[in-house]
């Protein structure tokens, strides 16, 4: 499943799965096989380089597919001084509600959960707001926790810079 020309990344059905994230100029999924031990690979663009809370995309998310399940998406990285695993405070759970058999899942804005990390690196016991690709953390991932959970999209969209 390396370099598949899909828009899709297999995932463990039960139990954890790594989406590891690499800094590049567009989206791609670079390995979809997240069933293996090397994990899943995916890249995107810097969210927040200025880490002033406007991110240049946003990411949407619904559960869709047969009714049950859960997954649950933490973005995590590695503490270079510490060698230590940082996994953000917030974390996006999705259920795949068994609805009432006409209700299409709508999708949720989940930018802040995915493009950011949220901890308290310093020991200074406040939580702090450290974007993907900050410099204080490298090796940046996200947790994929699924309980049984069979499909989550997963949307990316610009935000427009110039709006009139």
């Amino acid at each position: 499943m390396t370099g598949n020309n899909g828009h899709r990344i297999f995932v463990n059905l039960e139990g954890n799965t790594k989406i590891y994230l690499r800094e590049g100029e567009s989206f791609g999924v670079l390995d979809a096989n997240g069933t293996d031990a090397d994990g899943a690979k995916f890249e995107l663009p810097h969210p927040d380089p200025d880490n002033d809370g406007i991110t240049d995309y946003s990411v949407w998310a619904r559960p869709v597919g047969t009714p049950g399940g859960s997954a649950t998406m933490t973005t995590c990285a590695t503490d270079p001084d510490t060698g230590e695993e940082v996994c953000s405070t917030e974390s996006y759970v999705a259920i795949r509600s068994n609805g009432n058999g006409n209700s299409v899942p709508k999708f949720s804005n989940v930018s802040k959960d995915l493009l950011y990390i949220y901890a308290d690196l310093d020991g200074d016991g406040r939580t702090e707001r450290y974007p993907l690709f900050d410099e204080e953390l490298e090796d940046y991932f996200w947790n994929y926790d699924n309980n049984g959970l069979k499909v989550l999209q997963l949307r990316f969209y610009e935000i427009p810079t110039d709006v009139n």
